[in-house]
């Protein structure tokens, strides 16, 4: 769908003629489940971008105001439920905006310490009562669940990229991340701790967004973390700082190595997001080869 600003202008004036004023522009990244826009200084419009995407709008709508409160940092909470309209078919929304800079390696002061300011976030998010929560489903495609919903996917990119990886390697750590499940009490989870979604100000973890993916079950699938962005020290940080067991934390790394695979395989042609993605499933075979 052919979202823009002037389509969002044409919302914003339907439906909030208050803010029609305000001047809109695009948001740099912009997002990929959703198209994200400035709307003047202090606000921001996300609309989803397909509709497997739609049934986040609701329940970020729902629970964010209710996370919010008991969260050490800022997230994104709504000001405004956008309706369906002939110009665009989905639910969307309005948002305050949080200050802060995707993090990045050079915008960060001290990464153990970002790495132990995660993982309070973290920590904070799992100690929130679950009653009600949206369990994993199609609408976090499955984040918190278990692992073996993409075992299928997986094993067909390591088929895939056999020429190109250590295959047996791979996929004994992919079996080894199956093996386990999480027995303790479901606990709420981000469902995409990326980099893309944790913003930095003053080399400091300011504020963490993009709670589309969110919901209660399994809290490995928020340790991906740990091999896409962390390494040495401030991977060790990260884990002295969360109380999971061995079993979680291979079943973290088996969602790091899943998410790398499809990247891989998604941008085989593109050699930045290929290498990035090699990089870390390099990373992960050799942490795993050291009994990590």
């Amino acid at each position: 769908m052919d979202i823009d600003v002037a389509l969002v202008r044409q919302l914003i004036s339907a439906q909030f003629p208050r803010w029609a004023q305000l001047s809109i522009r695009p948001c740099e990244p912009g997002g990929w489940d959703n198209r994200t826009f400035h709307l003047g200084d202090q606000m921001v419009v996300r609309l989803p971008s397909a509709e497997r995407y739609v049934p986040q709008v609701e329940k970020e709508q729902h629970w964010l105001p209710k996370l919010a409160p008991q969260l050490p940092l800022p997230i994104p909470v709504p000001l405004a439920l956008g309706a369906p309209d002939r110009d665009f078919p989905w639910p969307w929304s309005v948002y305050g905006w949080l200050n802060g800079e995707t993090a990045r390696p050079e915008r960060i002061a001290d990464l153990p310490r970002f790495a132990v300011e995660l993982a309070q976030f973290l920590l904070a998010l799992q100690r929130i009562e679950v009653a009600g929560g949206p369990a994993p489903g199609p609408h976090n495609f499955y984040r918190g669940g278990p692992l073996a919903t993409y075992d299928e996917e997986t094993r067909q990119a390591i088929a895939t990229l056999d020429e190109h990886l250590d295959t047996a390697a791979v996929t004994a750590v992919w079996e080894e991340a199956l093996d386990s499940t999480w027995l303790g009490a479901p606990v709420w989870i981000h469902g995409d701790v990326a980099a893309g979604n944790l913003l930095v100000e003053k080399g400091r973890l300011a504020a963490v967004i993009d709670f589309g993916s969110c919901g209660v079950g399994d809290p490995a699938c928020d340790l991906a973390i740990a091999w896409s962005f962390l390494h040495g020290k401030s991977r060790d940080a990260l884990r002295a700082a969360l109380p999971l067991d061995r079993a979680t934390w291979e079943r973290g790394r088996g969602w790091a190595l899943w998410k790398a695979l499809i990247t891989w395989l998604a941008h085989f042609d593109q050699p930045f997001e290929a290498a990035c993605a090699r990089r870390i499933i390099d990373d992960v075979l050799a942490e795993h080869s050291r009994g990590a």
